[in-house]
């Protein structure tokens, strides 16, 4: 098990106004889990059900697990499995979901852009149980 932190990959100029970058990366190109900061593992199949879940009801940006409205909305969405990869050609990565959000809010565009909101964290309800190595 390991961790990993993932900042944000890019952002666009003030017309486009888009941030992209990992939302989640549950396994390293390795195979090894991934501990979050909370020092929690996701699997990549929870991952990816939390991720279309998401997509297909959410869709919007948050701040700082505070709010949503006005925020902005998602533009890009992709989780990377194995299978994936596979399917790409490519060789493989971290299994993880890679997201880009178009933000409307100024002030949160703000503190994209001066580096003080780096990275993207997902929210989410969950069952804690003890897993075995």
């Amino acid at each position: 098990v390991t961790s990993f932190t993932a900042t944000i990959q890019k952002v666009s100029n003030d017309d486009q106004r888009l941030v992209f970058g990992w939302a989640s990366i549950v396994e390293d190109e390795h195979g090894n889990l991934i501990v979050d900061s909370q020092g929690d593992t996701i699997t990549p199949d929870e991952l990816e059900k939390a991720a279309y879940a998401f997509v297909h009801d959410v869709r919007k940006a948050g701040e700082m697990h505070a709010t949503s409205d006005g925020i902005g909305q998602l533009v890009e969405s992709m989780v990377f499995t194995k299978s994936k990869y596979e399917a790409m050609g490519v060789p493989p990565g971290p299994i993880g979901w890679f997201v880009g959000f178009k933000i409307a809010k100024d002030d949160v565009w703000q503190k994209i852009k001066d580096g003080s909101y780096s990275a993207f964290s997902i929210g989410g309800n969950g069952t804690r149980k003890e897993m075995s190595e």
